[in-house]
């Protein structure tokens, strides 16, 4: 355990956590209805699998009994089905909305029903416009939307679909701009006022990074304490916070939640990337696991780096020649699929632990279709923390074939 654990512990006794008591206090999400399941391998889910996210978890992070499957998501983009889009991408003087955005989620709802997916990440930009400074046309279109957000609520929790958001890399707490900060609070703002709308209960929420280092770490540390005690009770009840690869480690983001109370998220990729401190794996997951309020599953991202090495054409400037340069990897990016032995070591480290896991790959969800069969293939004990069971392998198999293939054969020329 790293060295300032007992203090944080300490800190937290003497003082109320500012989310308030422990307590899950929200209705418990209804079962995922059968109708939405047809597909090869679907049919075998439903028989499988006992829905629900909401577990009881002892004070360690372990799993206690009767807890459901961990779930598996993937984030925005549908790579097997290109024509559902994931918002309104339509430039500002087409009029885009909301509504719009809403109307494709509900597309991809489907497609996640006929999959058993059961997590997924909606795009930051669902509502186009609305915290722009200068086009006030839009800022009213999460209200105008409240109808719409409260159906696709509705189905969101028909289907056991546990959501987030992640806003983009320009939304900062800790910027010495105050400016820039308020800005990021407005859309923080607008996106809790969302999924309020949408009637979603506390395990849907608002991951976030800490931002920039601005030349002191420990000075932005302290900025973004300060932000989250100024923070709209809206959004302070949905932020949960993520150590990065370059800048924040885990070690920084469990010292802000020692601070504030927010619950963490755990990076697996970032972890290896990050961490000065030498912090145990298995330990550092399971701290963070205790900063999620009692009753509420937290979430792990998982993500392998990328491995292959690539070719460039670089023309010198003077002589005018061009030459093939070789670049490695660096262990920062993302791979398209996650590698099923690294994932099974990862979760054979934290046996015991209870979260659900988003999938960071590029290859979105096709990455997931493809690691669920390899798990069941590789490690059934693991596979069976998923709800996945030996019996489902062939349909499992059938699903993956039907959006890829393995066999070079089957492909005239490769794509890139």
């Amino acid at each position: 355990m790293c060295s300032a654990s007992g203090q944080r512990r300490e800190q937290k006794a003497s003082a109320p956590s500012p989310r308030g008591p422990r307590i899950c206090e929200a209705p418990m999400p209804e079962r995922a209805r059968s109708a939405g399941c047809a597909g090869t391998a679907i049919e075998l889910f439903c028989l499988a699998i006992t829905f629900g996210s909401r577990d009881p978890v002892s004070q360690d992070g372990k799993l206690e009994m009767h807890s459901a499957p961990m779930r598996l998501g993937f984030p925005v983009k549908v790579v097997a089905r290109p024509d559902l889009k994931s918002n309104d991408t339509r430039r500002w003087v087409n009029g885009p909305h909301l509504r719009t955005s809403l109307a494709y989620l509900d597309a991809i709802f489907d497609y996640l029903a006929q999959h058993n997916i059961r997590m997924y990440r909606m795009s930051s930009d669902l509502a186009p416009y609305a915290t722009h400074p200068d086009m006030p046309q839009f800022h009213g279109m999460v209200k105008e939307s409240a109808k719409e957000l409260r159906a696709i609520g509705t189905k969101a929790k028909r289907l056991d679909l546990r959501l987030s958001f992640h806003p983009s890399q320009f939304v900062v707490l800790n910027s010495p701009d105050p400016s820039l900060t308020s800005k990021s609070v407005w859309d923080l703002r607008s996106q809790a006022e969302m999924l309020d709308l949408m009637e979603l209960g506390p395990e849907t929420v608002i991951v976030i990074h800490v931002g920039g280092l601005y030349g002191d770490r420990e000075a932005s540390r302290v900025r973004w304490v300060r932000t989250w005690e100024k923070l709209p009770a809206p959004v302070r009840r949905r932020l949960v916070l993520e150590h990065d690869d370059l800048r924040f480690s885990a070690s920084d983001t469990l010292w802000i939640n020692g601070q504030t109370g927010v619950p963490l998220i755990f990076d697996h990729q970032h972890f290896w990337c990050l961490n000065p401190e030498g912090l145990d794996l298995r330990e550092t997951l399971a701290e963070m696991l205790r900063t999620w309020p009692t009753g509420i599953r937290p979430k792990v991202h998982f993500s392998s780096p990328r491995t292959e090495l690539r070719e460039f054409k670089r023309r010198d400037r003077k002589t005018r020649k061009t030459t093939a340069v070789k670049v490695a990897p660096t262990w920062t990016g993302h791979a398209d699929f996650c590698h099923p032995f690294e994932f099974i070591t990862f979760m054979k480290t934290v046996e015991g632990l209870v979260f659900d896991v988003m999938l960071e790959a590029k290859a979105k969800d096709l990455a997931l279709i493809r690691l669920r069969p390899d798990l069941v293939r590789y490690a059934p004990d693991v596979a069976t923390r998923f709800g996945l069971v030996r019996e489902q392998a062939p349909a499992l198999e059938r699903e993956k074939e039907e959006v890829l293939t393995e066999t070079p054969e089957a492909v005239d020329s490769p794509t890139s």
